[in-house]
């Protein structure tokens, strides 16, 4: 097993402080030390939060992020300080959650990557957002989210 390559990383292992906005957010990545072999990374953000650009008030959502990496792995620092810059920022919940999927692809071209935003009712309605680069390889065991629709009394 080789060392991580991490000397080019600005924020792991040191005091930042949170991004003001996700255009300002860092994303950071790291060599993929399993490059060539097709396996899933997930990263879940159960409690994520954006505001309306409307109201101002708080949306919440669940995320869960899945991909295939190919030379590059996101550095899990950067990407929960990403994801938190989301707090003070008002955008749509289809915004949010396709915007976060792009900034990773960008980063990374990763093999293929999708993203479920299970976003909670505000005004009687939740509204999900799905993406993914496009069908996943063959042969990789992709287990399903596991987020349950949302039901509310029914």
């Amino acid at each position: 097993m080789s060392k991580t390559d991490i000397s080019g990383l600005s924020q792991l292992g040191s005091n930042v402080e949170a991004p003001t906005s996700p255009e300002a957010a860092v994303l950071e990545r790291v060599p993929n030390g399993n490059a060539g072999t097709d396996y899933v990374v997930r990263f879940t953000a159960p409690e994520f939060t954006s505001l309306c650009p409307m109201t101002g008030q708080p949306d919440f959502a669940h995320i869960v992020i899945d991909y295939i990496p190919g030379d590059w792995l996101v550095e899990s620092k950067s990407l929960k300080l990403f994801l938190f810059s989301f707090r003070n920022h008002g955008a749509f919940h289809e915004d949010c959650s396709i915007y976060i999927a792009k900034r990773i692809v960008e980063l990374l071209d990763p093999k293929w990557l999708r993203i479920g935003a299970y976003w909670y009712p505000r005004g009687g309605i939740p509204i999900d957002v799905f993406w993914q680069t496009g069908a996943a390889p063959e042969g990789v065991w992709l287990p399903e989210q596991g987020v349950a629709s949302y039901r509310g009394r029914g």
